[in-house]
This record gives C-alpha cells, structure tokens and sequence, in this order.
C-alpha cells in the first residue's frame, strides 16, 4: 500500500478535465482521493510544489525498448528509467525487437517484463504482418485476445507494401476496434537514400528522401481508412503536405489520428552538414518549412500527440560513418524541455495544449486507461510535476538510457521534471530516480 501524499501549491493543468489554477492534490491507496484548494493534509506527506506544473503523467505512442534481442542497446528497465525521468507514466513499445513482437507470446513477455520493472506503465504495439516482412498480416486477434490485451499494432520502420494488405488489416482489426499504425514510406522512392531529399543533399552529395515518399503512403493510408471505417493512426509526421492531407481527411470524418516526434519540430537538414551520424533518423530530419507545418499541425490538433520515437543504439551502430549508421534518436529524456522551449516560449503552443499534446491527446489516440488524466478522485494517480522555467544543459553521459545518440548534447532547454508518480508511487523525486 502506497502512502498518503499531498501535492501542495502546483499549477493543476488537467487538459483532460479543462482544469488550469492553482490546486492541491491529495493522494492516497495508489489513488487521486481529492482534489481543491487548501485540502487537508491530515496524515498526508506533503510535498511542496509551489512554481510547479502537476498534470498527469505523460503518455508516449511511441517508443523503442530493444527488448528482447538488443539489450546492448537499451532494456525495458532502463528504458523505463529513462520514460520515468521524463514525466511519462505510459509508453507503447514497438514491435521491431528480435524476435519481433508478431505473437501473444512476445507481447505478454514485453508487458510482464514492463510490470516487473514497474517505473512506467508498458504497453507492447503488435507487428502487422509476421516478422514485419509485409507478406502476411500476423496472429492480431491472438495479441488482442491475450494478456497484454494489445489494440494497436504497426510494423515500424517499414510500410505496409500493399493497399490489398493494408485494407485486410483495418478491416481485421475493426472486428475488436483495434489501431493500424503506419510508417509512411514508399520504399521504391528511397532506396540507398540517406537524408531528405532536397538542397542539401544536392550540396553534400547524398541520395535523397523525398517528402513525397512519405506522402504518397500517407495519402493512400488515408483512403483506405476512408474506405473500410478502421482506425488508423500516423506515426511521425514529417512534411508540410503530410499534415495537409491528415487535416483535410479529419475534415471529412476520417478515423484517424496522428503524432509528430520532437526532433521534427525542432531539428532541419541542414544538421545533417556536419556528417554527424547522431542526425540520421527515419523519417528523415526535414526542410524549415516542414518543421513549420508540424508545428502549426500540434497547435491546431491536426497532429494529436507528441511521441518521442525514442530510438537508443549500441555505439557500434551509430558511431560510424554517416551511410553505415543505424537511423534514430534517444527522445524520452528531453522530450518536455524541447516542447515547452520549442513550442511553448515561442508562443506556438500554449502550456496547456503542450500538456494536452503529451497527455490526453495521446491517451485518446490509443486506450491506456488510467492515463492522460482527468487528475479526479478514484483516478489512478499518475501524474507529474514540472518546473517549467527551469533550465538545464543536455548531458548524453548522464542519460538513463543505455544508449548515448541524443542529437541535443549540450543543448540548453527550459522545463525539466521533478517528481513522476505512477499509482501514488515516486518513480522521480526531486528530479532523481527512486529506483
């Protein structure tokens, strides 16, 4: 049994609930038990939080743990940590994992192992097809029907390679209201490519991604949701008219929801001059225009969710030559203070739909229940308190994660997390894991 804490002075931001002042939450038995000015702390722990943003704990649709097969890279553990420190409480981990996560088995293996390390809640995503090879949709009612009771399933880091296979899987997966996420990526447009195809890649002499390699998918995806009523949602928008179509097909009533990473509202391809592999990532980093439509995308929640596409590697895997390079970025750790120096100070983004964009949005776009908020009684405690004008330098060597390829090392960012509290529990206090 958990003890009793009061949450004293914060900035209740509840985007779940519209709640945005100055509140006291009080937790008790691994629940929120009340909620309100000057609630008594009668038994209760208290803890300051005076300056402070409490909202519930952040949710990520997207996130790479590397277990089983790559613990060299990350572990479910320190994966964890690292969403812990962060201010998440859930996260949905991908399928890409060796063996792939294609069966009940692996699943129920992922989320067991995600219960026994207990820092953050994990929610395994399914491969589509078996061994994400893109021949044959894999055992999706298995996966639903077992105990990590999966509803969402993608073969990330590869395209579904047909509109035939892509129809039976929302169709499929429509028959328990389950989620088809897609990675949008015409493969016949990018092979041998290395970055996004554009000025810069005509400068430095490397074979381009086009943005409408990702659009074409993106746009047949679309249709195709249109078509059979399934849910589909989009992983890592990237380009300008990526938002466009998912804007229009939300305006027509289409099932289908959205995230967009922090490295694309943040970072150009003009990084990618250095030929340091830390900026290789799939989609690739895009043009200053695309970083602007993604960003205008989140403030008019045409994009629902920020989701990290937190992607560790082993540094024989990154700290290579630019064309040998694995894509992918650390994202969990620096994922708050991007988005609130990005898009909050800017005044792209209010807090409160940061906040939004990191908690409820995501929370609706996938089922994880006790996530997202509201911060009511009898709701499970998962929640968050942030500084957000605290500011602080990006240090990879003091990362959880096992890996080390942020492309933020040295960074300066505004808004870092204080306590992360999963079920009345501190997973973070004062800025530290418990654990």
């Amino acid at each position: 049994m958990t003890r009793p804490w009061l949450l004293r002075g914060g900035r209740l931001v509840d985007p779940a609930s519209g709640r945005d002042g100055v509140a006291d939450v009080l937790v008790d038995a691994g629940v929120v038990a009340e909620v309100g000015p000057a609630v008594a702390a009668t038994g209760a722990t208290v803890v300051d939080c005076d300056g402070l943003v409490v909202s519930p704990g952040f949710c990520d649709l997207h996130v790479h743990l590397r277990e089983p097969g790559r613990e060299d890279a990350e572990t479910i553990e320190t994966g964890s940590r690292a969403a812990a420190l962060g201010g998440f409480t859930a996260v949905c981990a991908m399928p890409n994992t060796d063996p792939v996560a294609d069966n009940a088995g692996v699943v129920e293996m992922v989320a067991a192992r995600g219960r026994e390390v207990g820092l953050v809640d994990v929610f395994p995503v399914g491969a589509i097809t078996l061994g994400q090879k893109g021949e044959e949709l894999a055992e999706l009612g298995a996966m639903a029907q077992s105990a990590a009771a999966v509803d969402c399933f993608s073969d990330d880091g590869c395209s579904i390679p047909t509109a035939r296979l892509l129809r039976l899987a929302l169709e499929y997966a429509k028959a328990f209201d389950g989620i088809i996420a897609e990675h949008c990526q015409d493969a016949s447009l990018t092979e041998g490519a290395q970055m996004h195809e554009g000025e810069v890649s005509a400068v430095l002499g490397l074979r381009g991604w086009p943005a409408a390699a990702e659009e074409i998918v993106v746009a047949r995806d679309l249709l195709l949701a249109e078509l059979t009523g399934g849910r589909l949602h989009l992983c890592h928008v990237s380009t300008a008219n990526a938002v466009e179509l998912v804007r229009a097909a939300k305006a027509r009533g289409v099932r289908v929801s959205a995230e967009a990473a922090p490295h694309h509202f943040t970072l150009t391809d003009e990084a990618v001059r250095s030929y340091d592999p830390v900026f290789k990532v799939n989609p690739p980093l895009r043009e200053a225009a695309d970083v602007q439509a993604v960003r205008a995308g989140l403030a008019d929640g045409t994009l629902d969710a920020i989701a990290t596409d937190h992607a560790p590697h082993a540094r024989e895997d990154k700290e290579v030559e630019w064309a040998a390079a694995r894509p992918g970025m650390l994202g969990l750790e620096t994922a708050l203070g991007l988005t609130l120096t990005e898009l909050v100070a800017p005044g792209q983004l209010t807090l409160a739909q940061a906040v939004q964009r990191l908690t409820a949005g995501p929370a609706r776009c996938r089922r994880l229940p006790g996530h997202g908020g509201p911060v009511a009684p009898g709701a499970p405690a998962n929640l968050v308190a942030f500084d957000p004008q605290a500011r602080w330098t990006v240090d990879a060597g003091a990362l959880a994660s096992r890996a080390r390829n942020t492309p933020y090392h040295g960074r300066a960012l505004t808004g870092q997390v204080v306590h992360t509290m999963l079920r009345g529990a501190f997973t973070v206090r004062d800025g530290k894991a418990t654990r």
